[in-house]
């Protein structure tokens, strides 16, 4: 999501480092302390799992790649940049724009493209030496990806489990508060019950004075009276 909002950015420089120390930074305020590094390191696997899936079927590149949604959105708003610059008189632009880190991506896998190639006709001059020599590049891309799959379980794993225990959390302090709330209704009722039984206390008292004052008043009529 951070690497995405920085994309235009990341188009814009060839030298991408502190571009990298803002999402890492960024990351750190998120909860999440990951060095430039690592950022860097991240979007590359993303972005090799995700050119690898331009050639499986939807349901199996959805299992292998669960973010490819995510990576598709961002470059098609690099086409759609594009395309605009284009139609507003822009100079002309690769059909794909890339950023250098992507490009230093391409240009790696070229290279092991170039010295799988390489191999491969050493290994027909050499017959079953080359076939071994492929086999084991095979080998090691297939363990590269595998790799790179449980790595990504691993952080979902753990972003589960951060997710689950902030909801923890958060359901704890949320019964805190209700508990807090209720206490405080409790209290604002037995404060208006003793304030109405004072309210009834007073007013007996009230009633008993005016009696009082009207029986003597009565008494020394009746005495004005019969002098």
């Amino acid at each position: 999501m951070i690497r995405a909002e920085l994309d235009r950015s990341f188009m814009e420089t060839k030298r991408n480092k502190l571009l990298w120390e803002v999402v890492s930074t960024r990351m750190r305020e998120m909860g999440y302390n990951r060095s430039a590094e690592q950022c860097k390191c991240k979007w590359k696997n993303l972005f090799t799992r995700y050119k690898g899936c331009e050639t499986m079927e939807e349901e199996a590149m959805r299992q292998q790649f669960p973010f490819y949604n995510e990576m598709q959105t961002i470059f098609s708003a690099r086409m759609q940049s594009m395309l605009l610059s284009e139609s507003e008189g822009g100079a002309k632009r690769k059909a794909v724009q890339l950023s250098s880190d992507e490009e230093e991506d391409i240009m790696e896998e070229k290279e092991l493209e170039k010295s799988s190639v390489k191999k491969k006709k050493q290994g027909k001059a050499s017959g079953a030496a080359g076939s071994s020599t492929s086999n084991s590049i095979k080998e090691v891309l297939e363990d590269f990806m595998r790799q790179q799959i449980e790595m990504e379980m691993q952080w979902r794993e753990a972003f589960d489990a951060r997710e689950n225990e902030r909801r923890s959390k958060e359901m704890e302090w949320r019964q805190k508060m209700e508990a807090l709330e209720n206490e405080r209704l409790l209290m604002d009722q037995r404060w208006y019950e003793r304030e109405e039984q004072r309210r009834i206390r007073e007013e007996a008292r009230a009633e008993k004075r005016d009696a009082l004052i009207t029986a003597l008043l009565n008494k020394l009529r009746r005495e004005d009276h019969h002098m």
